[in-house]
């Protein structure tokens, strides 16, 4: 396994509740690298993180390991099989947009 594989699935196993489930394939070509990521469905979460910031990190310090090795990594991590899309019918009505007014209803102080 390459330098940059063994990274991403040193730092993966060690986020992920399910590290048997992780596996990552590597393609070379013309553009560089491409490491593909496959983790278990729960495992999804954990490896974006909150608003992608961790997999930015994760794709931050693959660039890193590449440079390192002459070569540019990039990382596409694949949805799920099963894996779904939430509907906005399907978002919790908390997390829907508000009008104005019942925001404004909701800040009143009594």
């Amino acid at each position: 396994m390459e330098k940059d594989a063994q990274f991403l699935d040193y730092v993966v196993k060690g986020l992920a509740d399910h590290p048997e489930s992780v596996k990552i394939s590597r393609t070379v070509d013309e553009m560089g690298v491409l490491l593909s990521l496959d983790v278990h469905p729960e495992d999804m979460g954990k490896i974006i993180g909150r608003s992608g910031n961790t997999a930015k990190a994760i794709r931050i310090l693959l660039r890193v390991v590449g440079m390192k090795n002459n070569a540019r990594v990039n990382l596409k991590i694949n949805e799920p099989e099963g894996g779904r899309k939430m509907e906005s019918s399907q978002v919790p009505q908390s997390d829907q947009m508000r009008s104005m007014d019942e925001v404004m209803e909701d800040l009143k102080l009594e």
